[in-house]
Order: structure tokens, then C-alpha cells, then sequence
């Protein structure tokens, strides 16, 4: 049931973010009176779930059909070099039925059966579909190659901005609902933070308190450590046993951070306080009770909770004293701890449990400034990112994920707030990979538009042709690289 509730988390948010994305493409190109041959969420090769067109002022529905003939016949031909090629001539519309798609020119709405995409197949454009016959006839005005290069460049930049236009819009909402709360430093501190192997191979230690990253204060806790990676950062400053101490990084701790595909390599420390105990678990059987603290394993002190849990492993197949401060008593009870060394307890999981949280609220006109500023910051962010993956020194690409990354983000249950933050978070992240400049990606025709713009002169439809072509391959193998290293995720 959880796998469950993540795929359609999954497909409902992918879904959202392809149809925002070619709804931008949609209007733009209607504006500019260019015809849209097709709008689809997901793929239909071969066939479609559904579609459904204006036929002579009737609208026409089908389910579960096959793709429509075209209107073009194909002849092959050997030209005066003896290579082959292929002559489209059109068909000849009166002869056709008066019901056939064919016959009329409006849009074709449908819904694909490969559910990982969409596209608006745009008249008299060269796009991921390839398709020749169309550019081998006399260019029309209604075609986007007939479109003066400005109004191509609003089409094609249509659809990343409609993405940074959904983040803001759910941004705005998020913040005039819920308000903005975060983990503040300073209540971090009061416990101090907790930190992995590698964190401590860097010279930080569990109780260190952070004061500054590259001599800069930052508010909220949770930034921290993507602060530490995104900004590369050199130093970072701690408060040790009453003592400022700085440590300074590596010269490879961006590398040995992304290697880790996360971003927990420091923590904020939490008291053990018992929230419920398992039925028939050791912990039940010792005398455990919920609300007890766990201070201690025999003489070794453990008074967190990420203490007991980097500790409690050397002690399975023992008898223990579990120490507890109970109503301002310490108790120690007495169990015997099985091979997996787990005691059977749940801890307090709520910050608020732990830590007094920062909360903003915002009024709706409040939160457009509000929403426009996390929407940017977000952008930069993730771009910084993007700017990693293509650093072969830092090694990032290694971290690439794929549709199963994805997956993993939203949570095992569907709680909307998180869902829509989740869906603003992929948005952004879908306008800065489409905004790259590789061809079969908006990028790669704005780049190419901007050119002509500059040069005033425009690139032919073979040389288009090609670029799709080394464009889709690319991408190709990015899809691979990132899927590829999810599956290798798998079987580590």
C-alpha cells in the first residue's frame, strides 16, 4: 500500500507538471495564430486511451484507437547519388470521408498510454517527433516556421515559464494556509547536533554547537547542510566544550558529501524519550513504559537518542541494564537483547516535542512577495545543482536519480501540503533541465532562436533535423545515466 500511495503521488504530480508545461507551449502558439496538431498528456505511440477532434463542427471521440493515418503519402526514391530517400506528397482531403479526421485541421486532444510525458505537436516545427513529411511541403503561414523568430522564442520559452509560474502559485498558497515553519539554529544548539562517520571524519563531533558556515549565520537548521554543499563551502564554525573552534573542510568534501545521496551527515540531536513500546517486545518485557527517558545502556551513557542507537548494537545477545529516568527516578532495567539488539521502542517524532519552531504566517498579499522570493531561491538552488552534475571533478553524476528517485521523495502517506510542496519543488526542477541548451530540449531551440535573432540568419531544416537528432541522444543518455543509477541503487 505505501508503494502504492508514492506512485500515484508519482504520476499525479508528473502528470500535473507535463500538462502546466505544454498547456504554456499551447497558448502561446494559439496566440500567434500557429496550428497545434496535437495536445497529449503521456505518449501514444502506436495507440491512444482517448482522443478526441472537431470534425466539420462536430467534436469526435475515440478510446483505445489506433493513431490516425497521416495526411501525406510516402514514395522512396534513389536521387542522383543513388541514396535513398523518401518524397511525401500530400493526400488529396476531398476524396477522404466527411467523417475523417483527416479532413479537419483543429487540434487533436488525446491521452497517451506511455504515461511518462506529453507534447504538442506543433505545425511546421522540427521536434522530437521527426516527422519529415510536414517540412517537405511549402512552408504555410499558420506553421511555427513560418513565425517571425521572436514569436517562435515566446512559444518555445512558453513552457518553462508556465512550470516557474506553477511554484509560484503553489508557493503563494502554501504560505497563505500554512505559513512558513522551520527548525531555528539556535534551538538546535540547545542539544546540539549529532553527526555520521563522514561528518566526523571532517573534524565535527556529536554536542558541537554550529554557529557559522563560511563566517555566515544561517537561520534555519534544515538549510544547512544542502548550504554546505551548494555553496562549497569551507569552514564551518562550531562552538566545542564552551570553546569556538573552526573547522575547515576538505578539499574533496563535495565529492565524498555527493557520494553519500544525502544530506544527513549532520543531524539535530533529540533526548529518548519513550512514546509507546512494542507488545511482546524486550523492552515490554523489561518493565518499559512510555514517557520513561532513555539515559543509558549498563554504565555506557547514552542521553540521546542518536547516542543509543550508534551504541546499542555492541551490547545484542546481552543482558543489559537499560537506565530510564522515570518521574525523576533512574531505574534500571533489566532485558536481554536478541540478535537484532532492538528494544522495541518508539520515540517522540514531533520537533515540537523537542524544539520551539520558528512559524511565519503570511496574509495572501503577503505571500506573493513571499512565494516569488522562495520560488527564485529555489531556481538558484536547483541550478546550482544542475552546474554539479556537469563538474566531472565533483563526480555528481554519480548521484543522478531517475523516475525511482523521484518516487522516493513523496512521502508513504498522502498528506496534500507536502504533495503540492513536493509538486512546486519537481516544477522548478522540470523548467531548469528543459531550459538547457541541448537540442530536443526548449532550451536547445531557444538557444538556436537567439542565434537567429542575433545573426538574423536562420538554420536550416536539415541542420534542425540533426541537432533534433544528437539532441535526443543526449537526453537518451541522460535518462539512461539517471535510471541506470537507480537500478544499481537497488542491488547495493
Amino acid at each position: 500500500m505505501t508503494i502504492l500511495i508514492k506512485v500515484l503521488q508519482f504520476f499525479l504530480s508528473l502528470s500535473i507538471l507535463i500538462f502546466i508545461h505544454e498547456l504554456g507551449h499551447f497558448i502561446a502558439a494559439k496566440a500567434f495564430k500557429t496550428r497545434v496538431d496535437k495536445f497529449y498528456l503521456f505518449f501514444d505511440w502506436g495507440f491512444s486511451i482517448f482522443r478526441c477532434k472537431k470534425v466539420n463542427g462536430k467534436w469526435r471521440f475515440k478510446f483505445f484507437a489506433k493513431n490516425e493515418p497521416e495526411k501525406y503519402t510516402a514514395t522512396e526514391y534513389r536521387d542522383a547519388a543513388g541514396k535513398k530517400q523518401t518524397k511525401y506528397e500530400p493526400i488529396d482531403l476531398s476524396t477522404l470521408p466527411d467523417d475523417d479526421w483527416r479532413r479537419s485541421d483543429s487540434t487533436e486532444y488525446g491521452i497517451g498510454w506511455f504515461p511518462l510525458g506529453g507534447y504538442n505537436k506543433i505545425a511546421g516545427m522540427v521536434d522530437e517527433s521527426m516527422d519529415k513529411s510536414q517540412m517537405q511541403q511549402p512552408p504555410q503561414p499558420w506553421e511555427f516556421r513560418s513565425k517571425p523568430a521572436w514569436q517562435r522564442f515566446i512559444i518555445m520559452i512558453a513552457g518553462v515559464t508556465m512550470n516557474v509560474l506553477l511554484a509560484f502559485v503553489i508557493y503563494i498558497g502554501l504560505l497563505t494556509k500554512e505559513g512558513e515553519t522551520y527548525l531555528p539554529t539556535a534551538e538546535v544548539n540547545k542539544y546540539g547536533i549529532s553527526v555520521d562517520s563522514l561528518a566526523y571524519e571532517f573534524g565535527l563531533r556529536d554536542g558541537d554547537k554550529i554557529l557559522a558556515v563560511d563566517g555566515q549565520y544561517i537561520e534555519n537548521f534544515q538549510e544547512i547542510p544542502m548550504q554546505i554543499i551548494l555553496e562549497k563551502a569551507k569552514t564551518i564554525e562550531v562552538e566545542r566544550d564552551g570553546k569556538d573552534t573552526v573547522i575547515t573542510l576538505p578539499d574533496d568534501a563535495l565529492t565524498q558529501l555527493l557520494a553519500k545521496q544525502d544530506g544527513n551527515f549532520i543531524s539535530y540531536r533529540t533526548p529518548f524519550i519513550v512514546a509507546s513500546v512494542v507488545e511482546n517486545s524486550v523492552g515490554e518485557a523489561g518493565g518499559l513504559q512510555a514517557g520513561d527517558v532513555v539515559v543509558g545502556i549498563n554504565d555506557l551513557e547514552t542521553p540521546y537518542y542518536q547516542d543509543f542507537v550508534k551504541n546499542v548494537k555492541q551490547f545484542k545477545n546481552q543482558d543489559i541494564d537499560l537506565k530510564v529516568i522515570r518521574d525523576g527516578d533512574t531505574l534500571a532495567l533489566a532485558m536481554h537483547l536478541t540478535e537484532e539488539a532492538v528494544i522495541g521502542a518508539y520515540t517522540q517524532t514531533y520537533l515540537s516535542d523537542y524544539f520551539e519552531l520558528e512559524t511565519k504566517d503570511y496574509t495572501f498579499l503577503q505571500a506573493i512577495p513571499a512565494g516569488f522570493s522562495k520560488t527564485f531561491k529555489e531556481l538558484g538552488d536547483y541550478w546550482k545543482q544542475v552546474k554539479l552534475i556537469f563538474s566531472p571533478k565533483t563526480k555528481a553524476y554519480e548521484s543522478v536519480g531517475g523516475f525511482i528517485s523521484i518516487g522516493k521523495i513523496f512521502p508513504d502517506t498522502w498528506v496534500w501540503s507536502i504533495f503540492w510542496r513536493m509538486t512546486a519543488f519537481l516544477s522548478i526542477a522540470l523548467a531548469v533541465m528543459n531550459i538547457l541548451p541541448i537540442p530536443a530540449l526548449d532550451g536547445g531551440h531557444i538557444l538556436f532562436l537567439l542565434i537567429e535573432i542575433i545573426t538574423r540568419r536562420k538554420p536550416s531544416d536539415k541542420f534542425m533535423e540533426v541537432a533534433e537528432t544528437v539532441g535526443l541522444i543526449l537526453v537518451l543518455g541522460l535518462v539512461i545515466l539517471a535510471n541506470g543509477n537507480d537500478i544499481i541503487r537497488l542491488f547495493r
